[in-house]
């Protein structure tokens, strides 16, 4: 990965700094009030630390069309709550209201600007490249108020808009508390990290599992994989098992145009790293609503399968309690069907069990170890989510790159 300037790298007392944040946050429908403040508090270090700059705080809430579209009012009210500080929100984002309260800040001011999804440009420009995207009217506005950028938007670093990357070629940027933390637990697991080390892939996206998959392979950098979830059930399959019409079909249903590409990484998998993987040899599935346990040797079934059996969780214990790294991303059932959580708990009070360094790739097993409240006794919990995928399976990463321009510009 290319050298990114950190906050450690520059003092911005008294600068105006612009901040790039991800507090997209689940709303509730009928109020309004936030479901989780998680992301907001992810913030707070970087926010500390420019405490004696002029901070101007740039962020989204989902996008327009969508029930949660809403300004960034409530959410620089909560972040002040947090921070036990008043930060003015602004209704605007680079006209002449925003540009004026920038240019009247103080130091220690801070200042929320409305929802950037707000602004065409955010949207239209995903597509553009990093010099046009510096061309933005929202960066070349903002930028003639500011003296830095800070990125600490992990969750949306694997996009590409104006306000993720367009402030890199024209203002010294930096990575910010959350983004370094990222960087340092994520980058150890593709580049160089304890060994043993065990990838648990699970979820719907069997895609991305096996980008990760295949990717830490090709790297020699990981030493067991356990397949769980439709990523499990698509690994039984391409080695041979066959899983029945309907559970093969929804695999099909779920991948699209893109099952003939992952059916090849699996079968490329089987074939040459079967001694690396464990595969399930128990699952359950779902008749009339009840859990039925199901031995890989009585596949294939009609029935929908949701879950690991208590076979493969004790087949797969030893490697995770005797393993020095764990990553895991994605859950190991259909665990919002409470009858079918088991396997997805078992395998979260395993890693919580286990002296091994466990990283979480965000997403619902993320949000499950918040749920669980055993955030504290993980290693690293990802706030990433499909940023976290596009990382481990070493794929472009917009805002990083455009850091490293930064980097290699201003530094």
């Amino acid at each position: 990965m290319a050298s990114l300037l950190s906050l450690s790298d520059a003092d911005l007392s008294g600068k105006t700094v612009l901040v790039r944040v991800d507090v997209n946050s689940p709303l509730n429908p009928v109020t309004g009030e936030f479901l989780d403040d998680a992301r907001l508090r992810a913030i707070l270090p970087t926010i500390k630390r420019l405490g004696s700059s002029k901070v101007v705080l740039l962020a989204h809430q989902s996008r327009p069309g969508k029930d949660d579209f809403t300004s960034m009012e409530r959410h620089a009210e909560l972040l002040g709550v947090l921070l036990g500080r008043n930060i003015e929100f602004i209704p605007d984002v680079c006209g002449e209201g925003a540009l004026n309260a920038i240019q009247n800040m103080k130091n220690g001011d801070m200042l929320f600007l409305d929802n950037v999804r707000g602004w065409d440009e955010e949207i239209s420009m995903k597509r553009a490249s990093l010099e046009k995207l510096s061309q933005s009217e929202i960066v070349q506005k903002l930028t003639s108020v500011a003296d830095a950028f800070v990125y600490d938007a992990f969750a949306c670093a694997h996009r590409n808009s104006p306000t993720i990357c367009g402030f890199g070629p024209v203002l010294p940027s930096y990575a910010g508390v959350l983004v370094q933390r990222e960087l340092d637990a994520l980058g150890g697991v593709v580049d160089n990290p304890p060994r043993p080390h065990v990838v648990i892939i699970g979820g719907v996206k069997s895609d991305d599992s096996l980008d990760i998959a295949v990717n830490l392979l090709n790297r020699d950098v990981v030493d067991t994989i356990i397949p769980v979830g439709v990523v499990g059930n698509l690994m039984l399959w391409a080695a041979g098992n066959s899983l029945g019409y309907e559970n093969e079909n929804y695999i099909r249903g779920s991948l699209g145009d893109a099952f003939e590409r992952t059916w090849e990484m699996a079968e490329w998998v089987v074939e040459n790293h079967l001694n690396k993987l464990i595969l399930p040899t128990d699952l359950a599935i779902e008749i009339d609503s009840q859990r039925v346990p199901l031995s890989v040797q009585e596949l294939p079934t009609e029935y929908p399968i949701y879950d690991i059996g208590i076979a493969t969780l004790m087949s797969i214990r030893p490697a995770i309690m005797e393993a020095k790294c764990v990553l895991w991303n994605g859950p190991a059932s259909y665990f919002e069907k409470p009858q079918f959580a088991f396997g997805t708990i078992e395998v979260l009070n395993t890693c919580v069990e286990t002296d091994a360094f466990v990283i979480i790739g965000g997403g619902h097993t993320g949000t499950l170890v918040n749920q669980r409240g055993v955030d504290g006794k993980i290693g690293h919990n990802s706030t990433g989510g499909g940023s976290c995928l596009t990382f481990l399976a070493g794929k472009p990463m917009p805002a990083l790159e455009s850091l490293a321009a930064s980097a290699k510009k201003f530094a």
